[in-house]
């Protein structure tokens, strides 16, 4: 059922496959997932330019810089994003060294819709895995199993839109790409990371996703442009609208600019 309605709206609209898939599973009842992809900030694994050491340690997600500060996908979106922590079941992939699973309610089109994030912190010592698992993911490989009490999630490669966050590794390492699926089903993906979209972006292309956030020069992978990118795709804005909600964000914390902020976003354009 789920397929045949995606099929419809894609024959139907011109718009982003990643919102049409979206329109037939919020359709169908089922709900949204996001899995989201944290690399550690670490100091002494990493190239980044070093930070206060107890948010550079990439084996210590609770002070980790894009983990547990204020401003990390595991405290903000939790706590000032609306998104509800779940209990999670089962043990944690190799390298994953904290796993949340999140849910929030949303309006699409007039109508409630249900989301769930899968967002994984990976040891800052092992971004080599972050990234090729988040490869992997775009591509709609490595399905991610994940039990919440008595439901069943299906995340990973299945989840419609993947995200990574983090520092760029791709600037330090070489890392295999990944090859697109033929006929899988559109996936969506973002990339808050220093100069994503000269890095990521033929990583993604190759891997047949559709990048919805990349970046274009240094800036900080704070998860409020996450959240705000997500709000408005779950929501069924067009990707340059939600890019647009990104910018607004970015620009409210880093003072930098609107116009500013607006060239430091781009998508598939």
């Amino acid at each position: 059922m789920v397929a045949a309605l995606l099929a419809t709206l894609l024959a139907a609209s011109p718009a982003s496959g990643v919102q049409a898939r979206l329109d037939a599973l919020a359709a169908s009842g089922e709900p949204l997932f996001v899995h989201v992809v944290v690399a550690l900030a670490d100091n002494e694994n990493q190239g980044l330019i070093p930070v206060p050491e107890a948010l550079g340690n990439g084996q210590d997600p609770e002070h980790n810089l894009y983990w547990g500060a204020r401003y990390g996908v595991g405290y903000y979106l939790t706590h000032d994003a609306g998104w509800t922590s779940l209990k999670v079941n089962g043990p944690l992939p190799d390298h994953v060294l904290r796993r949340l699973v999140l849910r929030k309610e949303l309006e699409r089109h007039g109508k409630h819709v249900k989301a769930y994030l899968v967002a994984d912190a990976y040891d800052g010592a092992a971004m080599h895995d972050a990234i090729d698992d988040f490869l992997h993911f775009a591509s709609g490989r490595q399905s991610v199993v994940v039990k919440v009490g008595d439901i069943t999630l299906a995340a990973g490669g299945d989840a419609p839109v993947v995200a990574f966050v983090g520092h760029d590794g791709l600037m330090d390492m070489r890392v295999p790409g990944v090859d697109a699926i033929p006929d899988a089903p559109s996936r969506g993906a973002i990339v808050l990371a220093c100069a994503s979209a000269a890095y990521f972006k033929p990583m993604l292309k190759r891997a047949g996703a559709e990048p919805l956030l990349l970046t274009t020069g240094f800036m900080a992978p704070e998860a409020y442009t996450l959240a705000a990118e997500l709000d408005a795709t779950i929501a069924g804005e067009t990707p340059a609208t939600a890019r647009e909600s990104a910018a607004t964000a970015y620009d409210k914390f880093q003072k930098c600019g609107l116009r500013g902020a607006r060239r430091l976003f781009t998508g598939s354009d």
